[in-house]
C-alpha cells in the first residue's frame, strides 16, 4: 500500500445524528471510503491521516449502500452508491472533526 493510494481511499467523514451516537456509545467513526477499498486500507489510512492525534484502530466494518432510484417529474434518475466504514478506535486517541471551527 503506497501512501498517495491511502491519502485517496477515505473521501469524507459521515457527520449525522446516528454517526454521533454510534461514536459516543461504541467509540466509532464512520468515514465515506471508495468503492474498491479494503478493510486494510482503511485501517493503514485512518492511522496514517491521524497520527498526529496517535489514533489506533481496533476494527473496521465496512457496509456498501445502494443508490436509491429518485424521480424528477417524468425523468427517472439515481443517486451514486456509497461505501461506509466504521472504524472501531481502541487506546487513548481520539478524532475530533469539530475542533478548530469558528
Amino acid at each position: 500500500m503506497n501512501q498517495e493510494r491511502l491519502m485517496k481511499v477515505i473521501l469524507a467523514p459521515v457527520i449525522s445524528e446516528k454517526a454521533t451516537l454510534v461514536g459516543e456509545k461504541h467509540r466509532q467513526v464512520i468515514f465515506e471510503v471508495l468503492q474498491d477499498a479494503t478493510k486494510a486500507e482503511i485501517k493503514a489510512a485512518v492511522e496514517l491521516l491521524f497520527k498526529e492525534q496517535k489514533v489506533e484502530v481496533a476494527a473496521v466494518n465496512v457496509v456498501n449502500t445502494k443508490g436509491k432510484e429518485k424521480r424528477h417529474g417524468r425523468f427517472i434518475g439515481r443517486r451514486r452508491n456509497i461505501k461506509k466504514a466504521y472504524v472501531s478506535l481502541k487506546g487513548e486517541g481520539d478524532i475530533n472533526f469539530v475542533e478548530g471551527v469558528a
